[in-house]
């Protein structure tokens, strides 16, 4: 069976498990199966935000310049006002969110440099080195047959476990990554976690990511944010 990402090209530029008018009432959340938009999807949904949810496949050569106005980028996450302005980037459009649901999950307190720091570090460590693994071994084969090459996927490697143990040892004795409760650093950091397994990401070589992950995986929608869409 293909993967979901390989059928994100099929059919129209946008599709949508909502029916609504041609006039646009809400907001809409153009989304993808792949990673910074599932997580962007899965933290709305967690927030209750009042959405359209249109699923789209912006890099299919059929719709990308339908969605270069949306973002110059013809990436999704997309929120869409019904005014037609549009924020993308996951981060960004979680702030946005989170505020406009009165949500502390964004936080506006004093430990809000603490989260940013989490955000950044997981942009700039984390991810790139899971991103690799995660391209090649699920991406990349639905669209070509071109081998890995050895030695980047050993260095992503390393630089994944090195970010993961670091991100272990914090998360020894703190039941969140950020004070005594749930922030959207403890979402961030686990975008990789859905696809690990998939990904050969050793995440059981590291005890306090999996009991974090099991712990996200209870709230609504992160285990299948796709759910009822």
């Amino acid at each position: 069976m293909p993967m979901p990402w390989a059928l994100a090209g099929v059919g129209a530029p946008f599709r949508t498990g909502k029916t609504f008018g041609m006039t646009q009432t809400r907001a809409k959340l153009y989304y993808s199966p792949n990673l910074n938009p599932r997580l962007c999807l899965a933290v709305a949904r967690y927030l209750g935000a009042d959405l359209d949810y249109v699923k789209a496949s912006p890099m299919h050569p059929r719709h990308r310049e339908a969605f270069r106005d949306l973002n110059p980028m013809t990436r999704v996450p997309i929120l869409q006002d019904p005014d037609g302005s549009t924020l993308w980037e996951t981060d960004a459009i979680i702030c946005c969110l989170s505020a406009r649901t009165g949500s502390d999950l964004w936080r506006r307190d004093e430990t809000q440099p603490d989260m940013i720091r989490w955000l950044s570090w997981a942009a700039y460590h984390l991810m790139p080195a899971g991103a690799v693994h995660y391209f090649e071994r699920l991406v990349r084969p639905t669209f070509s047959q071109k081998a890995e090459l050895p030695e980047v996927m050993d260095q992503a490697m390393a630089q994944f476990r090195d970010a993961a143990a670091v991100l272990n040892d914090w998360l020894k004795g703190r039941h969140w990554l950020v004070g005594d409760r749930l922030s959207y650093a403890d979402f961030r950091v686990a975008t990789l976690m859905p696809f690990a397994r998939d990904a050969l990401l050793p995440v059981e070589d590291y005890p306090e990511l999996m009991r974090h992950a099991a712990q996200l995986d209870t709230l609504p929608f992160w285990r299948d944010p796709f759910e009822g869409l």
